[in-house]
């Protein structure tokens, strides 16, 4: 019979794709997962991983048994969910991932209250750019700026984010508030730096410029949201940001106010063996009022 231990390992490294990542995760060295491996591969009669330089890949005898592994863990998930939302409170983890600017700026500092409320829910928040695989639980709900694109995930649109151009208090009164588009090439602009977008057209306030003036240059280009934020609320410049951002920071003032940038759609997403728990209802409740609260809520969202 195989070792259910050994299998849970198993499945971990090949989602990490190397030994070092797999302990890390299940806080074990090295050493004493390669040797779990290696009693697998031994008792199976077959080997399991190529071992190259960069990483760990799946032979064809692996991926058939990680697809196996896969599906038991799912099934095991979804038991485990049906038990913890039988009891009459929410209760059990509740991994929740989101965009870092987000996460860090908006869904944070509120998470307290829901923490308070429900405190036999066990919350973890990944504050991530990348896209985690629901299906694979790497995250139990994630809150995206773009709708799911797997079949058999499901999916809410909380609300319709909108951003505009801001500029610190400081800095406003060293170079003056812009009264119109056209005096924006005047000013220092602070921008995103990568290719890879938290939105699309997330340098929209920077196109405006474009327009008017071809040659102008960014006074800075950062590859974070948070960090553009903090670039404002230093003084260096004007920025275009999500509105959500600006919860608690009166020394920061929205300039050009007719000068608006793409609205953002916040969808919440979950697998469907999520569908019933009470964890995740109370959770989409918790941001539905939030948003609500901060009067981050569209018509129509």
């Amino acid at each position: 019979m195989l070792d259910w231990d050994k299998l849970r390992i198993f499945h971990t490294v090949a989602t990490a794709h190397s030994f070092t990542r797999a302990g890390e995760m299940l806080n074990l060295s090295q050493s004493a997962i390669s040797r779990q491996i290696s009693g697998l591969e031994a008792s199976l009669q077959t080997e399991l991983f190529h071992r190259h330089a960069r990483g760990l890949l799946l032979t064809e005898q692996g991926e058939i048994l990680f697809r196996s592994v896969s599906e038991m863990l799912t099934r095991l998930s979804a038991v485990e969910n049906a038990l913890l939302d039988s009891k009459d409170r929410p209760r059990g983890p509740l991994k929740i991932t989101a965009p870092m600017a987000i996460g860090t700026t908006w869904l944070t500092p509120h998470m307290k209250e829901f923490v308070s409320a429900y405190p036999e829910i066990e919350v973890s928040l990944l504050v991530d750019d990348r896209e985690l695989d629901l299906a694979r639980r790497e995250a139990d709900v994630a809150i995206r700026l773009f709708p799911a694109k797997h079949p058999d995930l499901i999916q809410k649109k909380i609300t319709t984010l909108q951003n505009s151009a801001y500029a610190s208090n400081d800095y406003l009164r060293t170079y003056g508030v812009p009264r119109s588009k056209q005096e924006l090439p005047r000013h220092k602009l602070i921008t995103f730096a990568e290719m890879r977008q938290p939105f699309a057209e997330v340098n929209w306030l920077l196109k405006e410029v474009l327009k008017l003036q071809e040659d102008y240059k960014p006074i800075f280009r950062i590859n974070s949201l948070f960090a553009m934020l903090k670039a404002v609320e230093s003084g260096m410049g004007i920025a275009g940001l999500p509105d959500y951002m600006m919860q608690g920071m009166p020394h920061i003032s929205k300039v050009l106010p007719d000068v608006t940038g793409p609205a953002t759609e916040v969808y919440m997403i979950y697998s469907m063996e999520m569908r019933n728990s009470k964890r995740i209802k109370v959770f989409k409740e918790f941001l539905l009022r939030k948003f609500a609260e901060d009067g981050l809520v569209k018509a129509g969202a």
